[in-house]
């Protein structure tokens, strides 16, 4: 999640995307993306397992901001919000 292009990013993992970005982009949960404003989904990937996933996050968290902002530039380079593309 993100609030602009190069903007404040934030990582996370769910069971339920589209649940999940629907209360960040709404503001329902008190914390980082709210009081960053952050509301436009720029990158995800699935996992079939939850421990892969968690590795994963804990993993990129651990990334220079480059690494991260090259993952989304791969993908979206536009940094559009890709939260339509869930339903």
């Amino acid at each position: 999640m993100t609030n602009r292009p190069n903007g404040t990013l934030y990582l996370g993992v769910t069971n339920d995307l589209s649940r999940r970005v629907y209360e960040h982009r709404e503001g329902l949960l008190k914390g980082f993306t709210r009081t960053y404003g952050l509301k436009r989904l720029v990158w995800y990937e699935w996992h079939d397992e939850i421990e892969l996933a968690i590795q994963r996050e804990t993993s990129m968290k651990r990334w220079y901001r480059a690494y991260k902002t090259r993952t989304i530039m791969a993908r979206n380079p536009d940094w559009n919000d890709l939260y339509d593309e869930l339903a």
